[in-house]
């Protein structure tokens, strides 16, 4: 090896340890001694550099830990491209849907306080969701076009459904229906409403499929938060706080980044075709809708904590949050063999692989994506492993059988999240030797 290679991975090494040093993160002596090439996690450097330097993303934070102990936690490239501030690990970033897992969470602790239970009915929580109807696309003949019709549901939607998102709600954004398009019509994204009117709105919607018989993306996981709500009796970015972020000593996950941390959010860049950011929503201030779904922020090393919680069988630190068996429970598959799936889950989600769907060797949990097949997918990975992202490009996987924890941080446009999903697994796992 050429002295100058020696010397970059002394460097690596150190700024690694320095890192998660001073982020109160367990360090792996070197990568060796928990099964990574020094050399080849280098590649993960030089590849998100290269893309920093073409312009196509501002900048990364990328944390892999193994048996508990940090592997590679690096910053690449710049917070904010346009002021030049530089990448921090400490950045703190829009998270969108990886606030999903957390919800989940939360929902499941008090399932296991006996105050939830899975097979009941959401109207049984929230009665405003009793009298809901599946929208139906009948032509009506007089006018040619087409319309909604109400029908009752087979079947309730039930708690279960929400986690495992077979409740019959959707994401208006996704796709083109008229159940699609009445959920645009009443602006479920206004983040000046309160969760209360939001899941009120939502209520009043009609479904897009019969609860339990189709996998579709939604806003279920926003309802479950309103259900943490009127279960807990707390507000529901008091209950994360209270019952997960601090007891996890997760100090930058919330709702919103205070003042004396602004400095260190993480900003998409200007595009040159239009000449502004992507957009994304305001976290300078604590906002009025606590979205479950996909209003947190968080750095690397605060979602890592998470992950290896997860990982750990509910435990972190000798703070118990769930038990092993629930959370071997939420990352089993509770899709059934001949469950339908929406035509955005096919054309959309099966090809970025992150969809439940056989072709893609997945299913989905409580929560959380999971792995049930170790080929098929055209990302790597172990069967058993479990895993999300955010619409910004945001992700994070664990992998049991690996001891293994990988989290990805980006602000970028929502169809580059593709190409930078697939760059890191295919990165991390080349770099795994033992």
């Amino acid at each position: 090896m050429k002295f100058g290679k020696i010397l970059c991975v002394f460097i690596f090494i150190t700024v690694i340890s320095f890192s998660a040093l001073a982020q109160g993160l367990p360090r792996a002596s070197q990568p060796e001694e928990v099964g990574f090439s020094s050399q080849r996690l280098l590649r993960l450097t030089e590849a998100f550099q290269a893309e920093v330097d073409k312009g196509a993303i501002p900048g990364a934070v990328v944390l892999v830990a193994r048996k508990g102990k940090v592997a590679y936690f690096e910053a690449i490239g710049f917070q904010n491209r346009e002021n030049g501030r530089p990448m921090r690990t400490d950045a703190i970033f829009r998270i969108a849907s990886m606030s999903k897992p957390i919800t989940s969470v939360a929902v499941m602790m008090l399932v296991e306080e006996g105050k939830i239970q899975l097979l009941d009915p959401v109207s049984h929580y929230l009665p405003e969701f009793k009298g809901v109807q599946v929208g139906v696309e009948k032509l009506n003949t007089s006018t040619g076009n087409s319309e909604l019709v109400g029908e009752p549901p087979r079947q309730e939607m039930t708690i279960q459904d929400l986690l495992r998102h077979t409740s019959g709600l959707t994401y208006g954004i996704f796709g083109k229906s008229l159940v699609k398009q009445a959920y645009n019509d009443a602006k479920l994204f206004d983040f000046s409403q309160t969760l209360a009117e939001l899941v009120s709105k939502i209520a009043k919607l009609p479904l897009a499929y019969h609860p339990g018989t189709t996998w579709e993306y939604s806003h279920s996981t926003d309802v479950l938060g309103r259900i943490v709500e009127v279960v807990s009796e707390v507000a529901f970015d008091q209950f994360v706080a209270n019952r997960i972020a601090k007891p996890l000593s997760l100090s930058d996950t919330g709702f919103y980044v205070p003042s004396e941390k602004l400095e260190r959010i993480a900003e998409t860049q200007i595009d040159p075709a239009t000449g502004k950011r992507w957009p994304t929503f305001d976290v300078a201030k604590r906002p009025n809708l606590m979205s479950g779904g996909a209003g947190m922020v968080s750095t690397a090393s605060d979602y890592f904590r998470f992950a290896q919680m997860l990982l750990n069988g509910g435990e972190l630190d000798h703070v118990r949050l769930l038990s092993p068996r629930t959370v071997a429970f939420m990352t089993s598959d509770h899709l059934w063999p001949g469950i339908a799936f929406s035509p955005v889950t096919l054309e959309l989600f099966e090809p970025l692989g992150i969809a439940p769907t056989p072709k893609v060797g997945q299913g989905f949990g409580l929560g959380f994506v999971v792995r049930t097949q170790e080929g098929r997918n055209p990302m790597p990975g172990s069967p058993g492993e479990y895993s999300w992202a955010g619409i910004w490009g945001t992700t994070f996987w664990v992998d049991p059988k690996e001891q293994l924890v990988a989290v990805m941080m980006i602000q970028a446009a929502p169809l580059q999240a593709r190409y930078y999903r697939s760059l890191i697994r295919n990165l991390v796992s080349q770099a795994l030797i033992d």
